[in-house]
């Protein structure tokens, strides 16, 4: 199948600096792609040039086939949601979704059918009359999706979409996205610096770093298995042990066991470090552990455990314990 979208050893260069480094990349039809990774990674500029709104210094861009390298932004079909929403406050929320379809020259009454499916869909049909300025941040969100799903776009491509909504908002807008895929099997490209949204939402995660891709897949396939330590870092990997022969192994607090120096000790195949507790966080459902522990190079390492609060060893700092972990939560990383 044709991808959505494709990138084929794209480069965009500012002067000296190399935002974006000879990247090649499908966006499969009808999935959701993250572009993940933090500030300067690549991610935005990744976008724009799909958007048309940069035009790559090297290499190719196509969408649903047809070259658009050099295409303008209004003749590549695409809805776009930014950061801002970027609502026309004086019009009213029909107005504003109707907005793409009028450029379009729909006629009024396929308009007003598409604005009606559409504003169902997003759940503010009721809220047609109301200008943006008497929405909450989560409603106007809905409608700057709205207006970019009206016109029916070959790709959606969402920036940083959620960054502006408070700890609640932003995940119930994650699950209404999804939704909204979902019903309309659009192709959705949505740009992220926030590793739980991409593992909520994605079909397929793209995780960059200086400009080049480290890593991509479904999120099931990504973070059990980050490929190395940039990745398992960014999705939350905290310990970090050397071995013998060089390299390290990663495993995640929560899979990390804290027990008594004088337990039993765990079976073979396991992680088993000797270690001394320099701190105990309760926090309430979970606790946090922190140790020092004797690692395999003969050097010492600090190391996180978070675990259920009803499960937690009875610890305080300066005891002796000994953690361990199964193996099949061991990753190596380079």
């Amino acid at each position: 199948m044709t991808p959505a979208a494709h990138f084929e050893s794209v480069t965009r260069k500012f002067g000296e600096f190399t935002a974006v480094d000879a990247v090649t990349l499908d966006i499969p039809q009808g999935k959701l792609t993250t572009l993940l990774g933090p500030s300067g990674c690549g991610k935005t500029t990744s976008l724009r040039m799909l958007a048309g709104y940069l035009s790559p210094t090297d290499g190719r861009i196509t969408i649903q086939g047809k070259d658009c390298t050099r295409l303008a932004p209004e003749k590549r079909n695409l809805g776009m949601v930014f950061q801002s929403y970027a609502l026309f406050p004086h019009m009213t929320v029909a107005d504003n979704v109707a907005y793409g379809l009028r450029l379009r020259k729909v006629a009024k009454s396929a308009r007003q059918k598409r604005i009606d499916e559409v504003l169902e869909m997003v759940g503010l049909a009721h809220l047609a009359t109301s200008r943006p300025k008497q929405l909450s941040g989560g409603q106007q969100q809905r409608v700057a999706i709205a207006r970019a799903v009206a016109i029916e776009p070959e790709l959606l491509l969402l920036d940083e979409p959620l960054s502006n909504l408070d700890a609640r908002l932003r995940l119930q807008m994650r699950s209404e996205i999804r939704r909204i895929q979902s019903e309309t099997g659009l192709s959705v490209v949505l740009v992220t610096h926030d590793q739980d949204e991409a593992l909520e939402m994605s079909d397929q995660m793209v995780l960059m770093r200086e400009g080049s891709i480290q890593q991509q897949g479904s999120p099931l396939e990504v973070f059990p298995s980050p490929a190395n330590r940039f990745v398992a870092e960014f999705l939350g990997y905290e310990n970090f042990i050397p071995i013998r022969g060089g390299g390290e192994i990663t495993v995640r607090p929560e899979h990390l066991t804290v027990q008594q120096a004088a337990a039993e000790q765990s079976g073979a195949g396991q992680l088993v470090l000797e270690a001394s507790v320099t701190d105990v966080a309760y926090r309430g459902v979970d606790v946090l552990i922190t140790v020092t522990a004797e690692a395999e190079s003969d050097s010492n390492v600090r190391l996180l455990s978070n675990v259920r609060a009803s499960d937690a060893v009875d610890v305080r700092p300066g005891d002796k314990v000994r953690v361990h972990a199964r193996e099949q939560h061991l990753v190596n990383v380079h």
